[in-house]
């Protein structure tokens, strides 16, 4: 470290950004260039163990060379540089290229419509319109889109002035941690959570807004890492096959392996998959899979300009051969143990400054008293050379790349040992 953070340079160009937009947001601006793996390095010359890597959104690290290597290529020249309308001119090897990365990506539809439908639907009134509803969980975030927005419920600052919709929200589990201490207390507190989903479900069904769906998140990301049991996942998904509503797993944050697992609801063993999966960040781009049955039997029924870029395909491939090669879903589930070990010794240590340590893989958190230290907390790490996010009011949160090793680990808990020793 040879500044704190943000030093004079970063400080200098947030006021140059902020003559031009809202800054405030800025933690400090970076030299991409210079970072490596799990290392970030600062516009002043600061180099730290990133433990957030942009919002869990870098999968094997920057600069990895097998990207770079990949860029590289003469005959990859012409994917980076012509980003093509894919709904209506893909390239050759468009489809080739989809089974190399995402495997597949279907759509929704039914088969006939009516007139009154088409009419009515110009006017955003039903039957074209029709008056359904998505059920969403307290805490929370899957989007700032409109409909998106509707289905957030994890800071009011996300959604605060913007039009909304009368759409149900359930509460999510608040679990009592250690987990083995208090295992009839979370079954009863799950049980109560999903009494409540069905009870809005016949609700809003006789306000005439069926439910169409359920949105979920295998754990609450934005909302404060809150997990539940993969019993209550298992059982959130029967109420939405008992009740007809279609059942979306939200893995933008969870999802590329960072739980130990590439997708982090395969820990739930479901019988019946998600009828839709939504995924983002370390995938490199954004899409959703889904079931055949959503697939939609005319164009233009899901549809943009780009649908996609094939570039982040090409990326994407090469990274899941990266994940493969290195076999980093075991290193994110044993990386993620030591991590999660530490993070509960330094507990048992401090408690007054740390509690309800979680963890599934590398995707971990504990809370802080209030968001006061847990803000103290961050910037102190930061200028100690450790980068972490926060999430929810007062949790501290762990994002690593999947090229996070056990030494990682150990290098970030005798850090923040030393901060913990001396806070005040």
């Amino acid at each position: 470290m040879k500044t704190e953070v943000p030093g004079p340079r970063s400080r200098e160009l947030m006021k140059e950004l902020n003559g031009i937009q809202n800054a405030e947001a800025v933690h400090f601006f970076c030299n991409y260039e210079e970072s490596r793996g799990n290392y970030l390095v600062d516009v002043d010359g600061n180099r730290m163990l990133d433990l957030y890597s942009q919002i869990s959104s870098i999968p094997i690290g920057y600069s990895h060379p097998s990207l770079i290597k990949l860029l590289q290529q003469p005959q990859n020249l012409s994917t980076f540089v012509n980003r093509p309308a894919l709904g209506i001119l893909p390239p050759e090897n468009f489809a080739e290229k989809l089974r190399e990365s995402l495997l597949t990506n279907k759509e929704r539809g039914r088969d006939s419509v009516t007139k009154e439908e088409l009419e009515t639907c110009m006017i955003n009134q039903p039957p074209g319109c029709p008056d359904y509803s998505m059920l969403s969980f307290m805490g929370g975030f899957h989007g700032r889109t409109m409909g998106c927005l509707a289905t957030t419920h994890s800071k009011a600052i996300h959604k605060l002035d913007i039009p909304s919709l009368d759409w149900p929200i359930a509460p999510f589990p608040k679990l009592k941690y250690p987990l083995d201490e208090f295992v009839k207390e979370n079954e009863q507190e799950e049980a109560r959570c999903l009494e409540e989903v069905e009870d809005l479900i016949v609700k809003y069904r006789k306000k005439k807004k069926m439910v169409a769906g359920i949105i979920v998140e295998p754990i609450q990301s934005e909302g404060g890492d809150n997990h539940a049991s993969d019993d209550f996942f298992r059982k959130l998904r029967n109420i939405a096959r008992k009740h007809g509503c279609g059942f979306l797993v939200d893995e933008v944050q969870t999802g590329g392996g960072c739980t130990g697992k590439f997708w982090a609801h395969e820990h739930w063993g479901l019988d019946d998959p998600a009828d839709v999966l939504s995924f983002s960040k370390k995938m490199m781009t954004g899409g959703f899979f889904h079931k055949e049955e959503f697939r939609p039997n005319a164009p233009y029924r899901i549809f943009n300009t780009w649908l996609g870029d094939p570039s982040k395909n090409l990326l994407l491939a090469e990274v899941i051969n990266v994940i493969r090669r290195e076999d980093l879903l075991s290193n994110a589930t044993h990386a993620g143990k030591v991590l999660l070990a530490g993070l509960l010794d330094l507990q048992n240590r401090y408690p007054h400054l740390i509690s309800r340590a979680r963890g599934r893989g590398t995707f971990c958190s504990f809370d802080n008293p209030n968001d006061a230290i847990r803000n103290k907390l961050i910037v102190l790490a930061r200028n100690k050379g450790v980068v972490l996010g926060g999430s929810g009011d007062r949790s501290i949160r762990f994002r690593p790349t999947l090229v996070f090793r056990d030494h990682h680990a150990h290098l970030f808990l005798n850090i923040f040992s030393d901060i913990l020793a001396d806070f005040k």
